[in-house]
């Protein structure tokens, strides 16, 4: 009979669920999108319930064909968009509200509060994450301020709040787990990252109570059953990781000093820097990167928040073009730019700029200028940004010598090229895309013994694809001077 993992991997637009064999290679996968939500400038949800229901639909798809591949799904690995927050009656299973995306801005004022009170330098030395509504901890006060049910429940101890992975297993194992993992809990800004425990002084701060957290576990850990009546049988969830810290997992950056690029809706680069946790001087984050056996292996990244999301904007809402791929025949069709540049501050800028009230800039148009130079500024623009983050590596004493990438915007061969030549390193593309979803499925199989170590699930890795630098310094030079004018045009104080 043939063995499998399923990883299901609930990102920011979609849900989907991976068939993998044992070696780490997709068999089948299903996808489902999901709504976005965009009620006031700045605010992004999503409806819990079309998430749950996607989850289930995309996870029966691949159980069954699992089946008809006469095989057996071993276990269970989740991933999920991370910072994203809901929060749910323990009794009826409701939401009290939608989930307030990672992405939303809502409580940009409350996190400038925060800072007058000098509150920034204790929540980074705990948390190692600057001040910001990107985080859930904001999120959750923003919904017990908001939603009077929230705080009433709260007060009963009736209230439970999760991100995304925790939410899941809470209802793929109806109510009898409400757990997530240490990745997740890194970026709630409530989470202490060197105690690996709930930080009761910041919690004190947000008026959040301790007993609406999950339990936080290993990566690589048992998270109940799924119940039979959602899978046909029971199967073990072992595995869970956010998302980025699953890709990083997928592209075997075991070793410190390994880094990875993920360019999916937003784009985030990470770097492991071992059992060494590294406070960035320039507003990189430190996370964790994952923990195994009670053993922590920490990773300093910088988030830039639109990437993909800036491709599918052009899509739905410019009309530019009516599928992704295109996009690579449009910046063919051009030699250069034209100097004309967007900085898609659509949610504000992430690192290294931590800018909440930045908006969308769009320069240099003239009359000449029409949709392939827009699409192709857009494009540029996720290089650039990543080129600002290697810069701010740099000045923390880490130089990266070359970056594994991955992600739906890496299948673009051009713009691949085009990131290896602006961030001036080589750039290697996996055989296996999906590392995302990979990522949590190794932990599933680590956890099982499918796996004995992480040198084990090294073995799994091999390259696609390399690019390397081809531009001429001076090309590269001009394209970076054009791009920090138009940064300084977005950048609002």
């Amino acid at each position: 009979m043939k063995k499998f993992i399923v990883s299901i991997d609930a990102g920011t637009t979609s849900n989907r669920a991976i068939l993998f064999d044992l070696k780490g290679k997709p068999v089948f996968s299903s996808q489902k999108e999901f709504t976005q939500y965009f009620p006031k400038s700045g605010w992004v949800e999503h409806n819990p319930e079309e998430i749950w229901n996607t989850t289930k639909k995309v996870l029966k798809d691949v159980i069954t064909k699992a089946k008809k591949l006469r095989g057996e799904v071993l276990a269970i690995g989740i991933t999920n968009q991370r910072e994203t927050t809901v929060l749910w009656d323990k009794k009826s299973g409701k939401t009290v509200y939608k989930a307030i995306v990672w992405q939303d801005r809502r409580q940009a004022e409350y996190c400038k509060k925060l800072k007058k009170q000098n509150k920034e330098t204790l929540i980074f030395n705990k948390t190692g994450l600057p001040i910001d509504s990107y985080f859930s901890g904001t999120k959750i006060k923003w919904i017990l301020d908001n939603v009077s049910l929230a705080r009433k429940l709260m007060n009963k101890k009736q209230l439970l709040f999760g991100t995304i992975d925790s939410f899941l297993i809470w209802r793929l194992t109806k109510g009898k787990i409400h757990a997530t993992d240490a990745t997740n809990a890194s970026r709630t800004m409530i989470y202490n990252i060197s105690t690996n425990k709930w930080d009761d002084t910041i919690l004190n701060i947000l008026k959040i109570k301790k007993h609406i957290l999950p339990e936080v576990k290993n990566c690589a850990d048992d998270y109940g059953s799924t119940h039979p009546s959602i899978t046909g049988k029971s199967i073990p969830i072992t595995g869970v990781v956010g998302d980025q810290q699953s890709a990083s997992i997928g592209q075997c950056c075991f070793e410190p000093g390994s880094l990875k690029s993920t360019y999916g809706t937003g784009a985030f680069v990470l770097l492991n820097t071992g059992y060494k946790k590294i406070y960035s001087k320039n507003r990189l984050l430190t996370t964790i990167g994952y923990r195994i056996n009670g053993k922590t292996t920490y990773a300093m990244e910088g988030s830039i928040f639109i990437a993909g999301a800036g491709v599918q904007w052009l899509r739905d809402r410019m009309k530019f073009f009516k599928k992704a791929y295109e996009t690579e025949k449009i910046l063919k069709s051009l030699k250069d730019n034209k100097d004309v540049y967007l900085v898609p501050a659509f949610t504000g800028m992430g690192a290294p700029y931590w800018n909440q009230n930045s908006r969308g800039v769009l320069s240099g148009l003239t009359r000449d200028t029409g949709p392939k130079e827009i699409v192709r500024a857009t494009i540029e623009s996720v290089a650039y940004q990543t080129h600002d983050l290697f810069e701010a590596m740099k000045h923390d004493g880490l130089r990266p010598r070359m970056v594994k990438v991955d992600g739906g915007m890496v299948m673009n061969n051009w713009f691949s090229q085009f990131l290896s030549d602006i961030v001036n390193v080589k750039v290697y593309r996996p055989k296996v895309h999906e590392t995302t979803a990979l990522g949590a499925a190794f932990m599933a199989g680590l956890k099982i013994g499918v796996y004995k170590s992480l040198k084990d699930i090294s073995k799994n890795w091999s390259l696609e694809k390399k690019f390397a630098p081809k531009m001429k310094n001076s090309d590269r030079k001009s394209l970076l001077l054009g791009w920090s004018k138009a940064i300084k045009r977005a950048l609002i104080n």
